[in-house]
């Protein structure tokens, strides 16, 4: 069979670092051994009752069967305006500023496709999410990484990026709490941003997609907030994490009205909006009882001190993260992330994500999901145990 050449677009794509841990486990799976895999970021428990029910009432009205508008029904965006209303005190036009999108990383990767030309330079954070370097990618922008340290409490550093790469960039990632380090924002880190941003001319985006898990009695705060901040950007937010919904693929995205502007008529091109059942779910899930994304972030808290107090009592020396449901672990001396990674499939059937696939900085650590049950985890634990490693 003829053999058609994929296009330079797509060969310059980075590559999927996370598809070879996921071979291994299924090896290991098919090979028939019990797996423990904290290396997921996919939540483990079901979407609220209350929004199934609406979809399933939503899939029998024939309105829901014909195209959507193609920005998303009215209803949707006044919901997201009400939704930030009630949370964060953050007024939003539902009209020119809020984006429909099929889920929050379809926003982040179209982002730069948006805003940036050829040879543009967008900042990163470091570690990061790898699909902000896919938008980059196929932007054809330049990516300059902005570390993010312990010691800074995995909070990018303004004053080491070069006067003259802030000049000339486009755009910036920002994503607290975040993924993969769970460490948190406060109020004055984006008032920073926002000031930063507004003297070097940069379009802030930031992934609010753990928005609701924060942990030790702390609400993450939103960056739109700050003062200044729907001027400077925009927030990308998801029902994945909330509302367990990581499979409707619904998101967001508020602020800045020329920047949504950009993001619609890109999926205009793209898309015909979401289907009118999953539209009114989200309308549910963003309107009703918000007891239910409550409870999950005490379920995420609880098993984050099981995980944190277990893994400390065999002297593996970890700190708890304070946001998301990912924790950011040292891995042992003398191992690399990927090679301590490999060693716990192989010697104890437990997946960890190996640092170095979230960017160069994330090396040294391994990154860990709170996606299963309390028991899984103890469970975990006493086979890493048995490793002698600490």
């Amino acid at each position: 069979m003829k053999k058609f050449e994929k296009s330079d677009r797509l060969n310059r794509l980075p590559e999927q670092f996370f598809a070879s841990l996921a071979k291994k486990v299924s090896d290991r799976v098919n090979a028939g051994h019990d797996v423990i895999n904290f290396g997921q970021g996919n939540p483990d428990l079901p979407t609220p009752q209350h929004i199934v029910d609406r979809l399933k009432k939503a899939a029998d009205n024939p309105v829901n069967h014909k195209y959507s508008p193609f920005r998303g029904m009215d209803y949707i965006k006044k919901a997201v305006a009400e939704f930030y209303q009630r949370e964060y005190g953050v007024r939003i036009d539902p009209e020119k500023e809020v984006s429909v999108l099929f889920g929050g990383k379809a926003g982040l990767v179209e982002l730069p496709q948006c805003l940036a030309n050829p040879g543009d330079t967008v900042l990163v954070p470091d570690p990061g999410y790898p699909d902000y370097w896919s938008g980059i990618s196929l932007a054809e922008a330049a990516m300059h990484t902005m570390p993010l340290l312990e010691e800074n409490s995995f909070l990018p550093d303004y004053s080491i990026i070069p006067k003259e790469t802030a000049d000339k960039s486009k755009l910036m990632f920002i994503n607290y709490p975040n993924n993969p380090t769970g460490g948190v924002a406060d109020q004055s880190f984006f008032d920073e941003t926002v000031q930063f941003a507004n003297q070097h001319d940069i379009c802030v985006v930031h992934d609010f997609a753990y928005g609701s898990i924060g942990f030790d009695g702390v609400k993450p705060p939103s960056f739109l907030q700050s003062d200044g901040a729907k001027e400077t950007g925009i927030e990308i937010y998801t029902l994945s994490k909330t509302f367990n919904m990581a499979g409707w693929r619904v998101g967001f995205a508020v602020g800045n009205a020329s920047v949504i502007e950009a993001l619609d008529v890109l999926q205009d091109h793209l898309h015909v909006s979401l289907f009118g059942g999953i539209q009114e779910a989200a309308e549910e899930a963003l309107l009703s009882s918000y007891d239910a994304a409550e409870q999950l972030k005490d379920t995420y808290e609880k098993r984050r001190n099981v995980l944190v107090q277990e893994l400390q009592s065999i002297g593996w020396e970890v700190r708890a993260p304070k946001g998301s449901f990912f924790a950011w672990f040292k891995v042992p001396e003398g191992f690399t992330s990927v090679s301590f990674s490999d060693y716990l499939v192989e010697h104890a059937n437990v997946v960890m994500a190996p640092g170095i696939g979230f960017g160069d900085y994330g090396e040294g650590y391994v990154r860990v999901g709170l996606l299963t049950s309390e028991d899984r985890m103890r469970e975990a634990v006493q086979r890493i145990k048995k490793l002698n490693l600490f």
